[in-house]
């Protein structure tokens, strides 16, 4: 067991843990933060997606020794004062999930995207979400809800 230092969602944390566990195993067990999901454990469906420096990465795939000082964001994160970043409220606003499994990392990555690209066209925004996968095939209500943030980000001017 090593000491670690993660900055997660803005806060400093300290756990004990292997070096080579994935960052996803040490979010969920040891940190508690759940919303990050365990899909196929190889970087292939996308719902163990969250940022690393801004960067959506795949959590199963990153060791948490790899992490370092840069900064982590979860879903659970997103959210600044209470208040649902401009992907998460549009998430909800439209019922854009089913059973919500792809749901947080589906949000992480379209919040890194619309970082990215704050105005992107439908096929940027599929191009952007290429590998998260929808198991319940909703893809069509994602889409709808990628766009509303759009909507939701300029029209409020708040950022993701």
């Amino acid at each position: 067991m090593t000491e670690i230092e993660l900055r997660v969602n803005g806060s400093l944390r300290t756990v004990a843990t292997q070096p080579d566990r994935s960052l996803l195993a040490v979010l969920r067990e040891d940190l508690r933060l759940t919303g990050t999901k365990y899909g196929c454990g190889e970087g292939e469906c996308g719902s163990c997606t969250v940022l690393l420096d801004g960067e959506a990465v795949r959590s199963c795939q990153v060791s948490v020794s790899e992490v370092g000082s840069r900064s982590v964001t979860t879903v659970e994160g997103l959210a600044k004062d209470g208040r649902l970043n401009p992907v998460q409220q549009a998430f909800v606003e439209l019922g854009s999930f089913q059973c919500g499994y792809c749901t947080p990392g589906m949000v992480v990555r379209a919040t890194a995207l619309l970082r990215s690209n704050p105005m992107p066209s439908r096929e940027e925004i599929r191009r952007g979400l290429e590998g998260n996968l929808c198991r319940c095939c909703g893809y069509a209500g994602i889409l709808r809800a990628i766009e509303r943030a759009v909507e939701l980000a300029q029209g409020a001017r708040r950022d993701l």
